[in-house]
């Protein structure tokens, strides 16, 4: 992994800090209405502050296309920062200009202001020099905490770290730590699972993946692409059937490199797609025509129980099956549990990330029980694709 800088490596008494975060939390009725990524952003800020900085958060909110939009201000959220961070959080209501550097100025050593959304001004999206020496303006040095923004070559998560001293946060450093510990210099056997529905959304990462690990776990609606590919058939169950070329080189790939893929060998079909749908477990080459494929069976689950029982790092990308409805939740939970419990007892370590993943993990009660569980999306997914992170690269020394 490059060498980036710390906050170990800060000196930030009586310095303007610019903390770029990832505030872009779910609202309901004007209301944060889920704390997480406030919380996990609050160490560095915290940290800042105690050590004597006048700390200035940078952060986004949806996509208002460089106008602003009442509707995606963070104003509200600067609500829920105070609360979390049990001090005052100052609001500006611009991230540039007069208005921001009056906020900026008002702070004394500790007192941590949230300027507007930077994405009501253009320049944000383009990396607009001209709006990176604007945001520059108002710090002495830029901290970087917004892992799952890192993939955007934007200005206040890549601009800035060109212009002004720059290091990690807290949070956006044990991200970096933890993905390296996973495909960077990872305890071996080392494997992949990777679930969800479709093929084409994963075609880079699973490409990747094949050179990267000793063996990939395929589940979900992208299993039954695979499957095709053998040349089973999969009934009505969501199947690009179209990519069996594909997949069917990525099993050429994976053969040449070394790589065991592991498919499921039975599943749960059921005629219609419903909570507590009548279902019954067949062979993967047993699918009736009218059956869909919702979670892997019984006897694929013990496989990867061995699977895992044998593995020493375990990235885990999407669920096993149809997890958002019973009965086709079994599979991913069992797996999830499996994973947790050999973290629990020291044997492998394991790294999550991705939307569906953190809600399959956190239904199967086993989220806080994973070495790390990210929070990125697009930027988790472009990194297990193998691509460079705009945000991280520009950090590095």
């Amino acid at each position: 992994m490059p060498a980036f800088n710390t906050l170990d490596d800060l000196e930030v008494a009586g310095k303007r800090v610019l903390v770029r975060l990832d505030l872009n939390v779910p609202m309901a009725h004007g209301q944060v209405s889920d704390m997480t990524r406030i919380e996990r952003s609050a160490p560095t800020i915290r940290e800042l502050a105690e050590r004597g900085a006048k700390v200035v958060v940078l952060a986004h909110f949806g996509r208002p296309k460089g106008q602003r939009n009442a509707g995606m201000s963070l104003a509200p959220i600067a609500k829920a920062f105070a609360e979390v961070l049990k001090q005052d959080v100052a609001f500006a209501d611009d991230c540039i200009g007069p208005v921001a550097a009056s906020v900026v100025d008002s702070l004394g050593n500790g007192g941590v202001a949230l300027l507007e959304n930077v994405r009501f001004h253009s320049g944000e999206e383009k990396n607009d020099p001209a709006f990176v020496q604007a945001l520059a303006a108002l710090g002495d040095i830029y901290v970087n905490d917004a892992f799952s923004a890192a993939h955007r070559a934007h200005a206040s998560t890549e601009g800035l770290a060109h212009v002004l001293p720059s290091a990690a946060g807290r949070l956006m450093e044990a991200e970096l730590v933890a993905l390296d510990s996973a495909l960077g210099d990872p305890a071996r056997p080392v494997a992949a699972l990777v679930g969800g529905a479709k093929v084409s959304s994963k075609l880079d990462v699973l490409t990747n993946l094949v050179k990267k690990v000793d063996t990939l776990i395929i589940g979900g609606g992208m299993a039954n692409t695979f499957l095709y590919a053998q040349g089973k058939e999969v009934g009505i169950s969501l199947c690009e059937k179209d990519l069996a070329d594909t997949a069917h080189s990525i099993m050429v790939a994976a053969q040449k490199a070394g790589c065991t893929i592991v498919l499921p060998t039975d599943g749960v079909i059921a005629r219609e797609f419903k909570a507590g749908a009548a279902s019954e477990v067949v062979g993967t080459d047993s699918c009736p025509d009218d059956a869909m494929i919702l979670d892997i069976g019984p006897t694929s689950i013990g496989t990867l129980e061995i699977c895992l029982a044998a593995t020493r790092t375990l990235v885990w990308n999407g669920p096993m099956g149809a997890f958002e409805i019973e009965p086709f939740d079994v599979g991913t939970n069992a797996v999830a549990r499996a994973a947790a419990a050999a973290t629990r007892a020291g044997t492998m370590v394991t790294v999550a990330g991705g939307g569906d993943t953190v809600a399959a993990l956190a239904k199967a009660g086993v989220v806080d029980q994973f070495s790390y569980v990210s929070t990125a999306g697009g930027a988790f997914l472009e990194w297990l694709e193998g691509k460079e992170l705009p945000g991280v690269a520009a950090l590095t020394k």
